[in-house]
Parts: C-alpha cells; sequence; structure tokens
C-alpha cells in the first residue's frame, strides 16, 4: 500500500518548492532507495508539461569512487554536471543514503580535493540560484539508515519527517504559506539590526548582520524546512561558543565542538571526538575558517536530535552557524569548498540579542517582535 504522505510531498516539490512549468528540463537525483518518491515527482513533471531526467544513484558507488579513484579522477569535474549546470531549469535533490558512515574511512584528503575541485560548479550553481536562473528543492526522504542515525524505528523516523514536511494537514501549501508569514515578522524585525549576540552556557559570541539580509526560509528550497538565516560580516565574528550536538559530515561524528574567533577567524578548536577531521576541515582553503551562515530554528515538527544535519538545524529552539561559502543572495562574500551546520541548542538557559537588546530566550521569539 502506497503512502499518501509521499504523494503529497512530491506535490509540494513540483507545485509550491519549485513550481514547475511546462518545457522545463527538470533534473530529479536520489539513491534508488528513494524510488516512490522520485516516482511521484516524474510522474508530476510530465503532467505539468515539462521534462524529467532521473540521475539515480547506487548506494554505495561513492564508497567506491573514494576507495579507487586516482588524484586525477579526484579532480575531474564531470562535463554531464556542467551540462545540466547549463540547461536545467529546476534540480531536484532527494537526500536518501543507505549508510551515512559509509565514507567514515574515508581519507579527509581525498574529500577536500574533491570538493575544491567542483568548487567553481558549486559557486556557480548557488549563483544561478540566487538570481532565478535554477530553482531547486533539496528533500529527505526516510530510509533506515537516517533512522538507525536517529535511534528511531523507520516508522516513527518517517512520522518526524513527513511531519516537519507539513504533509499530514488537509492543505500542506497553505501550511508553509502560513509559515513564510509567521517569519516574516522575525525578518522584519533584524532587518534593522547590526550586531547580534549569542549568549548560553559555554558560549558568548558577538557577530555583525550590517547590510546583510535575512532569508525567510519556507519550503521553497529544502524540505523539511523552517529557518530564518543571513550571512555575518566576514571579519566582525568574536567570542566562542560550545555546539550543543553532534556533528555529522562527510561520514564522520564530530562531537563536543567548541571553536573561539578573533576577527571574524577560527583561532582554536576543539573536539572530544574527530578533533583531526574538525581541524581537516578548518583548513580546507582560505575560506573554511569564517562563517558563511548564523541561522534559527524555527520548525516546530522538529521535536528531536536526529544527527542528521538538514533536519537538525530546523529544531525550533536553537540557532545554526556553518564554517566556510556563505550566501551572496543574504550579502556574504565569504568562498569556500565547504558549508558546514553547526547547531547550538538555546532551549535551556540560551539568550540572543539584537543591538543589545534582549528578543530570544530559552529557545523562543519574545513576543514584541
Amino acid at each position: 500500500m502506497s503512502d499518501q504522505r509521499v504523494e503529497k510531498l512530491a506535490q509540494i516539490i513540483v507545485d509550491y518548492s519549485t513550481a514547475i512549468q511546462p518545457g522545463e528540463l527538470v533534473e530529479i537525483t536520489a539513491t534508488s532507495l528513494a524510488a516512490p518518491l522520485v516516482e511521484a515527482i516524474y510522474k508530476l513533471v510530465l503532467l505539468r508539461g515539462a521534462h524529467p531526467y532521473t540521475n539515480l544513484k547506487l548506494p554505495g558507488l561513492e564508497e567506491l569512487f573514494f576507495a579507487h579513484a586516482s588524484d586525477e579522477q579526484l579532480r575531474h569535474v564531470s562535463l554531464v554536471d556542467q551540462l545540466l549546470m547549463d540547461r536545467c531549469q529546476v534540480r531536484v535533490y532527494i537526500m536518501s543514503a543507505q549508510n551515512t558512515k559509509a565514507l567514515s574511512k574515508v581519507d579527509p584528503a581525498k574529500q577536500v580535493a574533491r570538493n575544491v575541485a567542483h568548487r567553481e560548479l558549486s559557486q556557480e550553481f548557488s549563483r544561478k540560484c540566487d538570481s532565478g536562473e535554477i530553482r531547486r528543492c533539496a528533500a529527505l526522504y526516510p530510509t533506515y539508515g537516517y533512522a538507525q542515525d536517529a535511534e528511531m524505528s523507520l516508522r516513527e523516523f518517517e512520522d518526524l519527517v513527513y511531519g516537519a514536511c507539513l504533509v499530514d494537514g488537509d492543505d500542506p501549501m497553505a501550511a508553509w504559506d502560513a509559515v513564510n508569514r509567521r517569519q516574516q515578522r522575525i525578518v522584519d524585525f533584524l532587518a534593522t539590526k547590526q550586531t547580534i549576540r549569542i549568549v548560553a552556557p559555554q558560549t558568548d559570541l558577538t557577530l555583525s548582520v550590517a547590510g546583510r539580509r535575512f532569508i525567510n526560509c519556507d519550503g521553497k528550497v529544502n524540505l523539511p524546512d523552517g529557518e530564518v538565516f543571513t550571512s555575518p560580516v566576514e571579519d566582525s565574528v568574536h567570542g566562542h561558543i560550545t555546539f550543543t550536538y553532534p556533528l555529522t559530515t562527510r561520514g564522520r561524528e564530530v562531537e563536543g565542538v567548541r571553536l573561539w574567533f578573533e576577527g571574524g577567524r577560527v583561532v582554536k578548536a576543539t573536539a572530544s571526538k574527530n578533533e583531526d577531521f574538525l581541524k581537516q576541515m578548518l583548513d580546507t582553503d582560505e575560506g573554511s575558517r569564517r562563517l558563511g551562515e548564523f541561522a534559527f530554528g524555527t520548525n516546530t515538527r522538529m521535536t528531536r536530535f536526529t544527527r542528521n544535519g538538514h533536519l537538525d538545524e530546523k529544531i525550533a529552539g536553537t540557532i545554526h552557524l556553518a564554517l566556510g561559502n556563505s550566501f551572496p543572495k543574504a550579502g556574504g562574500r565569504n568562498r569556500s569548498a565547504i558549508h558546514w551546520d553547526m547547531v547550538c541548542d538555546l532551549r535551556h538557559g540560551g539568550e540572543v540579542y539584537a543591538d543589545g537588546q534582549l528578543f530570544y530566550k530559552d529557545g523562543e521569539f519574545l513576543d514584541d517582535i
């Protein structure tokens, strides 16, 4: 029996997030585990008069690549990827990993080399998204791998993810419109501010947002969604922060992360687990020690930590910072091959000030904004 929530998620992606139009070329990238969602999106794209292109990947291929690729192959940028960049109007990426730890033993230097080789392509993709030349949506499809990371059954994890995508109501698209209106109040309040200070246990961090734009994330680019973000002024970050949750990227989990900033750069970094990997990521390139993002998570349906950054950064009551590449549409100028989100829970003793005014306490926005 098919899950109607998958059909609803496909409709949100096609009609709300990307608003697919007749004649457009639509790339759908996923692993074979996400076949039900791929099929639902594929059908709707055809019904909208557009042209679907499926880029299906088998679980395990990336692991084989890093095990056997030569230096030249690590640096290779596919002409197919460039062609898709040039020709697609819409790109849908469905996260659907079978084993999130498959790359845990890969030499980080190989991962860095691969990212550096694709930096220009990634930045061109970001530029086209910001300009409206490409519309994109990244959605998560529940798999056993993600459920195991979250220490949940697959059924429990599905309920969490689909609930956070707001597909369990009568009109999911109206629900996301309501999210847009609610978050716009936060964006409007922050639009006039210059300095943000975050205070929490083992945390006292100040950054400037002067001249930067806050973005309302309401299901148009990510699913689940629910955040308000900007890119801080690059040389303004000062102080220290401790991240509540483990950070998972490229098959590795880094725990107990503490960062110290001076003049916008990380000058000291420690971790209780995988500290060497953390430091290798910090040394990826010139921009990897600067912040590319500061954001509030706002999704009240994301109720627990899952060890999945795409989900955890949306948890209401948290903030997240990202090391590395920033967002030009927010005014960001930092460039890097990495963009690594790190989540800090502020629901127990956290405070955030804007130009000296307390506006966020214990994970909630105060009523006067």
